[in-house]
Parts: structure tokens; sequence; C-alpha cells
């Protein structure tokens, strides 16, 4: 997916882009390398190292272009999700306040990590779900959204349980979790959410939460808008502030 998957496909209503500035947030929606203007120089795209290297300094060149308050938050999606604790746990802004992640868990289902070597089509299912979670002009209006995946990003997805397992215990920002109801790609039962929350040891605060009537791409589906709870959470993660 592209930086559009946030930007409310089929409902603008449910654009946390938009719903965030509306909020007073200071909204920054990024490609990861390997997409959108860096497709052509960056085919393979780059491993997590290299991508959170390339995050930070985007982040850090926002940040002295642009008034960004109180902190930086990180909202992320599936591989995005990897991104962020890799950038949390490596080489995290100064200023980062909190992760809210949806579509990233730390162990693959059954079948799950088989895919990653398949061909788009096979992985079609577990990256979507029934058709009818979604709204029906969803799958036309983003086509333009869903994009080749680089080579370096299938194999360090391939490798994230044992990525996982090293940078959970370097994460020191609270982390909230959400798995859509239908989540194909993760395990989400409860045995390994309770191995999840334990590994990531230093956060000093860790939430798990279940979208109801969701597939993976939950901010494609038709309880997009519930899911923009992420930003209550972020609001939660403010730091206390003296006065009115």
């Amino acid at each position: 997916m592209s930086a559009g998957y946030f930007d409310g496909g089929a409902r603008p209503d449910a654009s946390l882009c938009v719903l965030g500035a509306r909020l007073g947030f200071a909204v920054l929606a990024v490609d990861r390398p390997g997409y959108g203007d860096s497709a052509a120089g960056l085919p393979e795209g780059l491993d997590l190292a290299g991508q959170a290297r390339v995050l930070r300094a985007a982040l850090d060149r926002f940040h002295a272009a642009y008034a960004v308050g109180a902190g930086t938050f990180l909202l992320a999606h599936s591989f995005g999700g990897k991104l962020a604790l890799t950038l949390a746990a490596q080489a995290p802004p100064a200023d980062l306040l909190a992760l809210d992640i949806s579509g990233c868990g730390h162990r693959y289902a059954p079948r799950s990590a088989e895919l990653l070597a398949g061909p788009d089509r096979a992985r079609w299912r577990h990256n979507w779900g029934r058709p009818g979670l979604y709204p029906p002009a969803t799958f036309r209006r983003s086509a333009d959204l869903v994009k080749p995946i680089p080579e370096q990003e299938l194999r360090a997805a391939s490798d994230w349980p044992e990525v996982f397992d090293a940078l959970a215990p370097r994460v020191r920002v609270p982390v909230r979790l959400t798995f859509a109801e239908h989540e194909l790609w993760w395990r989400h039962d409860a045995a390994a959410l309770d191995d999840l929350r334990a590994r990531l040891s230093a956060a000093p605060r860790v939430v798990v939460d279940r979208q109801p009537d969701a597939g993976h791409n939950i901010s494609l589906g038709r309880t997009a808008r519930a899911y923009t709870y992420a930003l209550a959470f972020f609001e939660e993660c403010l730091p206390e502030r003296d006065g009115p």
C-alpha cells in the first residue's frame, strides 16, 4: 500500500489524515522507500534498518519545516508497523511519544509465511478478507494504492518473527496494536497476544485491541471510522501540561 491508504479510500469521512488535521494534529503520510516517487530509484526497496534511517531523516526534515507541538506519534499499518517498531527500537526521534499499529503482529498464522514467497494473487485473501467487509467502491478506488512489493521488503517480512524478538525489548514508548476480527496474516489468539505483550517489556504501556467486522486493511473497510480511536490513544499519551 502507498501512503494514500491513510486518506480514506471509498469513505473520505474515515480518512485518518483529514480527521487528524481537524483534531489539531500536524499530519504527514509517507511512502516507504520503494514506493511512490522513490520506486524508480529503489526498485528493490530497502531493508528495515535502511527504511528506519530514511524515515528518521524525513521526520527530522518535517520538524525543521513545521511546528509539531508536543512531539511525534507514529501510526502505521501492516509492513509499516514493522518499520515503526524498528525506528522506535533503533533510532527513535527524541520527541517520539507513542506508536499505534494495525495489521502487524509478531507470529505468522499457519500458511501465512509461505504466502510471502508466492504471487500477489495468492496473497489477496490475506490482504483483504471477505469483500463484504469493505464499502462497494473500495476495490475500484483503491487500485492506485496497491503497488508491487519490493524484493527487500519480502525478505524482511519473512525474517520478522526473529527480528521482532530482538527489537521488542528496546521499544520504550507506549504501543497500541489493533488486530482486525478477520485478520489472516497473524496469530492473534490469547496466548500469542500475551507473548507479544510480554516481549514489549520496556514499553510503559501496551494496549492490544480488536476491530470487529474488519479485515486486514482496516482503514479502507466499513469500520474504518471506528478505528480512528487511534487518535484518541495519541491524545491519552500527550504529556501533561501546566495550566488551563
